[in-house]
Order: structure tokens, then sequence, then C-alpha cells
């Protein structure tokens, strides 16, 4: 009975206090964070998702924090019941809040690591489509705005926020290099600057993303090519340490099982 009342316990204190958590709490600990600043350049990783509103980065901080207040709750009544010293109780809560923050920053980090694999698969179609509705006769800022409107997924949501720092008066060359400075990509950057030279060049842009809509896909086809080879090496590891060593085993019992029998004999 004692047990099922601590489990209990437990569970229901932190929801209760995530229930009843005060706004001014919650805005004192966003000012708090905010004065902290960013060691581990989250804020930039939201920015490269196109997530550039800051209370996006308070969120993720705030939950950070009431994670790792939630385990240290968690950690000082199970403390309480075995009865525990301090040493292990701070030992476990410096532990627990550790892996917190790792695992939220590594999350974090293959958000966005994913967002970068979808803009680069994505590229070369999408500059294979902003090229056929520049020989249609349509500006590259026209070209991105169609793309934007009829395409999906990031490559096209940038595209989406050139065209509105666009309309909101920002150069196009600005906006595009701001778009290709957030976005870590060697693709896109090389893409971002191409335009901007061909631009400011007068040179023709059609040959230009030609070439470039060439290039995206031999870098996309080295890309396939290299995560094979990893693929197939990942694969030899149960062959060489599970299949190789069963098969050597059956084609071996017979013969161990008859020197047995002759020592045995």
């Amino acid at each position: 009975m004692n047990s099922a009342l601590s489990v209990t316990l437990l569970l229901l204190i932190p929801a209760l206090i995530l229930l009843n958590v005060d706004f001014s709490i919650e805005k004192n600990a966003l000012r708090v964070i905010g004065k902290i600043g960013d060691r581990t350049s989250a804020r930039e990783k939201f920015q490269e998702m196109g997530l550039v509103d800051e209370r996006h980065y308070e969120n993720f901080r705030l939950k950070q924090c009431v994670l790792i207040a939630i385990l240290s709750l968690l950690i000082f009544l199970y403390s309480l019941y075995r009865q525990t010293s301090l040493m292990q109780m701070v030992g476990f809560t410096l532990s627990g809040s550790t892996f917190i923050v790792f695992y939220t920053e590594r999350a974090l980090r293959n958000r966005v690591g994913e967002y970068r694999d979808l803009i680069e698969s994505d590229f070369p179609a999408i500059i294979e489509m902003m090229t056929l509705a520049l020989s249609a006769g349509e500006t590259p800022i026209s070209s991105m705005q169609r793309i934007a409107r009829r395409g999906s997924g990031p490559l096209a949501k940038e595209f989406s926020g050139v065209v509105s720092k666009v309309t909101t008066g920002i150069p196009f060359h600005q906006a595009l290099d701001a778009m290709g400075r957030r976005i870590h990509s060697i693709t896109v950057r090389r893409f971002v600057d191409a335009l901007i030279i061909a631009i400011n060049r007068g040179a023709p842009l059609i040959d230009v993303l030609h070439s470039q809509s060439i290039e995206a896909r031999a870098h996309q086809r080295n890309r396939v090519l290299s995560a094979a080879g990893k693929s197939e090496v990942l694969m030899m590891i149960p062959v060489v340490f599970l299949i190789l060593p069963i098969s050597i085993l059956f084609a071996l019992w017979p013969s161990l099982t008859n020197l047995n029998l002759f020592a045995t004999g």
C-alpha cells in the first residue's frame, strides 16, 4: 500500500506542478534564459529551419528546464523514500540533467540534419522547375513565387521566405544571400552565389541554372553511392560475426563429434 501511494505521488506531483504553473514564473524563467545566452547554437539551428521567432528557442530552453525540474523532483522523492545520502542524490540529479541536455540537443541537431537532407534532395528537381520557368520568360522572383505557391517541402518554403522579403522592400540579392547564409548547405550556397553573380553581371540565368542542376544531380548521386557503401559495410557485420561463425560451426560439428566419440572409445 505504501509503495503504491509513493508511485502515485511520483506521477501526480509533477503533473500538478505543470498544470498550476504561474505565468509570472514562466516570464521570469524566459528572462533568465535570455540572459544566460546560447552556448550550443540552438538559436541558429532554429533559424536555419526557418523558425526565426525567438519563442521557439525560448520554448526549447524552457522545456529543458521543466524536464530537469521534474527529474530533480522525482530523484528527491525517491531519495526520501529510499533514504539515500545527499551525495548520491546530487550525483543522480547531475547525471540525469546532463543526459536530458545531451538528448534534447542531439534531437535538435538531428532535426537540422534532416532539414538539410530534405533541402538537398529537393534541390535538383526545384532548380529544374525554376529553369523551365525562366525558359518560359518569367523573372527569377516570379519563378520562385510559382515554386513556393505550387511546391512543397523545405526548399519551396525557403523560396517563399525570399519572396516575402522581396515584397517587403528588401533587394532580391540580399534576401537570397540571407537564405544562403542561414542554410548551412554547400549546394544551396553555390546556387545562391552563382545566381547572384549571374544577376549582377548580366549572365544568362538559364545556362547557370542548368549547370547548377547538373552539379546537384551529380552531388546527389555521390551521396546515394556513399550511403550505399556505408550500408554495405554495415551489412557485412552480421555476415562476419553471426552467419559465418554459425556456418563454420555446422561444417566442423560432425568432425568434432567423431573426434569426441573416438576419444571416449
